[in-house]
């Protein structure tokens, strides 16, 4: 079919990598929106993931939508490939649905799929509070303290401040393995990815800087 995109390893690969996205939003905005991963490979059998597709009955497998269609057909006539769609659909006078149609591009900007995002405006109010607001449910969504740091060296700061914390706190560990202990969590948790962090780090703990390379490289290979 004329229509359909030729695609490369990169575009699979992209494209394919959507896919945990998905999934990922679901768990984030609840069971309230359905996801569809179009990819223009076969247009025919364009879905190739669906997530809370009960709302539409929609399945793997399923066309592209004639909506999505138009969509394309304005972006090739527009020249610009990051055209969105945010739009509400009547679905033929049932319930409306709020939808987005985002297109994915792949190898030398050209697209190779859509992301569709629906929200039923029907469902009931107590199911959508209860799939968004599930941030009690811990067997869902693991309670994690982000730090939203200015810059680098105030997030180098306090994650040390953190994990001393953590140490100095724990009587099992002895004063000797402290700083040992401490740049092991520091390890775990990326904060030697930053720039200047050794030196930060061995300066706060007064150690030398080999000294912290040292519990670097003993983490790296337990690793």
């Amino acid at each position: 079919m004329k229509n359909n995109v030729k695609f490369d390893h990169n575009d699979h690969a992209i494209i394919n990598s959507y896919k945990s996205i998905l999934d990922g939003l679901s768990l984030f905005l609840g069971d309230g929106f359905e996801f569809v991963l179009h990819s223009l490979e076969d247009l025919d059998r364009s879905a190739i993931k669906v997530v809370n597709g009960q709302f539409s009955n929609r399945t793997e497998g399923a066309p592209i939508t004639d909506v999505a269609m138009q969509l394309l057909k304005e972006i090739k006539k527009s020249g610009d490939n990051n055209k969105n769609m945010v739009y509400v659909n009547n679905q033929n006078c049932r319930s409306p649905i709020k939808s987005a149609t985002l297109p994915i591009t792949g190898s030398n900007g050209k697209i190779i799929g859509l992301l569709c995002i629906n929200f039923h405006l029907s469902i009931p109010l107590h199911d959508f509070l209860s799939g968004f607001f599930n941030i009690f449910d811990e067997k869902a969504i693991k309670p994690i303290n982000e730090n939203y740091a200015t810059n680098s060296e105030y997030l180098i700061t306090s994650a040390l401040d953190v994990a001393k914390a953590e140490v100095h706190n724990n009587d099992k560990i002895t004063a000797s393995n402290h700083n040992k202990i401490i740049i092991s969590l520091l390890y775990e948790r990326g904060i030697f990815e930053l720039k200047d962090a050794v030196h930060i780090i061995a300066s706060d703990l007064k150690i030398s800087k080999n000294t912290v390379y040292l519990h670097i490289r003993n983490c790296s290979k337990q690793a």
